[in-house]
């Protein structure tokens, strides 16, 4: 059996910890270290008995490492990981890949003239019930698809704000949860090649959205709306619904909605919906739960990066992947600001 791909994690917040546990909750990876300047790292570095470093680059250069996974602010994500590129070392970056397109296009490049892995941390997509609807989706058991909804209401609670990046440019729910849902869309649905936004900060007042409301248009002909709101107490949104963080208190409603001309999906429950005979609205309808694994999807992912970097496996989720959403979430942004709609930068090779 090979030895377990040894991964630092830097960044020691709320995401960082969570890919820490996850890495020494399998056995395909072991934590190599925790990087982050603040005191509370060396202790929880010393819970998982590993070393802890102020920042990255002493980490680098001590060595002991084969990749990295990158949880820092999304500010410090381009920097950071250049420096590993730069290092020849694979990495994963949580999302956003950096703060903007321009940006994230540059470390693509730089891991592809370098011939570095770079991944993007949209975990979701290694849900096993990701991988049930797709395969749904592809079998045709929808039909055309014509329509996609996506909701994600949750109230963050005060105490989340102290941190001053989260009320800053290049934080805010559009692009911490809403990069999420669009990524997921994008594997399921298929490319967006239109958007139109509204956004407000009426609640908290911050220099970041609370609420913002966004039409999409696929490039397959199908409309989609998203609905993302950090200040609403609700029980419709993915982290309340999907189960895959104990911390969250589980609903059993859904997020997400892909309705189609044989059948709708509903998303994380995994719900579809037909006619029996005829489709029409007079028809009876039925429900049909899909059974799939409640696997943790971080822990998958960790293993999917260990293979990564083991056996030279394509990341699942790459950085062209993590670039792509971040044009539409950028697009989403630029449409709120000028009240027209948008074309997502074209990102493809």
């Amino acid at each position: 059996m090979s030895d377990p791909v040894r991964i630092a994690v830097v960044g020691a917040g709320l995401v960082g910890r969570r890919h820490a546990m996850a890495v020494a909750a399998t056995a395909s990876a072991t934590l190599a270290c925790l990087v982050d300047p603040v005191e509370e790292a060396r202790a929880l570095a010393a819970d998982f008995g590993v070393g802890a470093f102020a920042s990255l680059d002493k980490a680098l250069a001590a060595g002991g490492m084969d990749a990295v996974i990158l949880a820092t602010p999304n500010r410090l994500h381009l920097e950071g990981a250049m420096a590993v590129i730069s290092a020849g070392l694979p990495v994963l970056v949580e999302k956003p890949l950096a703060t903007d397109v321009a940006g994230a296009l540059d470390l693509v490049e730089a891991a592809e003239a370098a011939g570095v892995p770079l991944a993007t941390g949209h975990h979701r997509r290694h849900n096993p019930l990701i991988a049930a609807a797709k395969e749904m989706i592809e079998e045709g058991r929808l039909g055309i698809i014509a329509t996609v909804h996506a909701n994600a209401w949750f109230r963050k609670p005060d105490d989340y704000f102290h941190t001053a990046w989260r009320r800053s440019a290049g934080a805010g729910p559009v692009f911490i949860n809403l990069i999420h849902d669009i990524d997921i869309l994008r594997h399921l649905v298929g490319d967006i090649v239109e958007v139109q936004a509204f956004e407000a900060n009426a609640v908290r007042g911050h220099d970041v959205e609370d609420t913002a409301v966004v039409v999409l248009r696929f490039a397959n002909g199908a409309l989609g709306t998203v609905n993302v709101c950090d200040a609403a107490v609700a029980p419709w949104s993915w982290e309340l619904t999907a189960r895959e963080n104990s911390a969250y208190p589980a609903t059993g409603e859904d997020a997400y909605r892909i309705g189609g001309t044989k059948g709708s999906l509903s998303l994380p429950n995994l719900t579809l919906w037909t006619h029996a005979d005829d489709r029409g609205w007079w028809a009876p309808i039925s429900a049909t739960k899909v059974p799939f694994d409640a696997d943790d999807p971080l822990v998958r992912q960790v293993e999917q990066f260990a293979a990564v970097v083991r056996d030279g496996v394509p990341p699942l989720v790459s950085g062209r992947d993590g670039l792509a959403a971040l044009a539409v979430v950028e697009a989403v942004k630029t449409a709120a600001a000028t009240g027209t709609p948008v074309r997502p930068r074209h990102t493809h090779t």
